[in-house]
């Protein structure tokens, strides 16, 4: 079969799934069993594929009509201009978080000490290290599968970060940092079954939030004074909608808390903090 008809049945496989740009997506993955980038991809549709090729064109296809994700049937996905290795148990980067990522550097000034708490993939830490090199920076998850990928990942992008396995802040006992960021589970529980399909793939702790989606929110502010320098920053990712109750939860003695848009423009890094002067 050529690549033209293979792309072709594909395409309405997909479609017929309900599995958006279902065109794109089937390019992807033809790209990625051919080994070419999607535009050569328009351009060799009279190559033909051998049975090898097309068996395992179609069985990405098949796991994609169940609406598994585009990037756990790839590998990766770019985040901050790196690709990162992902993989089933870990959250996918999302170009939304790159907001947090935008403002952590923002704010990081030489030797700067970071913490990267529910890292999952370690993107966010690892480009803060990649961008700012003399930075130091730290990184933890309570999932042991987010942990091992994410050193994956710091070693095969070269960034040299301290990983650590536990729940939130309990493998960081004693250190204070500069800057904070955090991009916990935020989506209510009431509201993950009704999640898109490819995102009900992914992993469970990694989404849910709790009841009102605050509830790690809360752990994070209830603690995060004690791990943080005076003049320390806090920068945590919003959910749609969340922005306002997030506020409320801001600790009295922290600075006034600042929300920062994304590229859509929608609210998503809520930053505050300890004032200057704290000891």
């Amino acid at each position: 079969m050529k690549a033209g008809e293979a792309l072709r049945q594909a395409t309405r496989r997909l479609a017929q799934a309900g599995v958006p740009d279902a065109r794109h997506d089937a390019r992807t993955l033809l790209g990625e069993v051919m080994d070419l980038a999607q535009l050569e991809v328009l351009s060799a549709q009279d190559k033909a594929l051998d049975a090898a090729g097309l068996a395992r064109f179609f069985d990405l296809v098949a796991r994609r009509a169940a609406r598994e994700p585009l990037q756990y049937l790839l590998g990766r996905a770019y985040f901050m201009g790196h690709a990162f290795l992902v993989a089933p148990g870990v959250l996918i980067p999302r170009q939304d978080s790159e907001a947090l990522a935008q403002r952590a550097l923002v704010l990081a000034g030489k030797g700067v000490r970071v913490l990267d708490l529910c890292c999952g993939s370690g993107c966010l830490g690892i480009s803060l290290k990649l961008a700012r090199p003399d930075a130091e920076v730290f990184a933890g998850d309570i999932a042991p599968e987010a942990i091992r990928l994410a050193r994956d990942n710091a070693q095969r992008l070269g960034a040299d970060i301290s990983l650590r396995q536990g729940d939130l802040f309990a493998p960081f006992e004693g250190l204070r940092f500069d800057i904070i960021v955090c991009n916990p589970p935020y989506i209510p529980t009431g509201e993950l079954p009704h999640l898109q399909a490819e995102v009900r793939h992914e992993p469970a702790l990694a989404l849910d939030g709790g009841p009102d989606g605050l509830a790690v929110y809360r752990r994070v502010l209830n603690r995060a004074a004690l791990f943080l320098n005076p003049g320390g920053r806090l920068l945590l990712e919003t959910g749609d909608g969340q922005a306002g109750a997030l506020r409320a939860l801001v600790p009295r003695d922290f600075a006034p808390p600042r929300v920062h848009p994304d590229l859509s423009g929608l609210p998503r890094v809520l930053e505050t903090g300890l004032p200057d002067s704290v000891q």
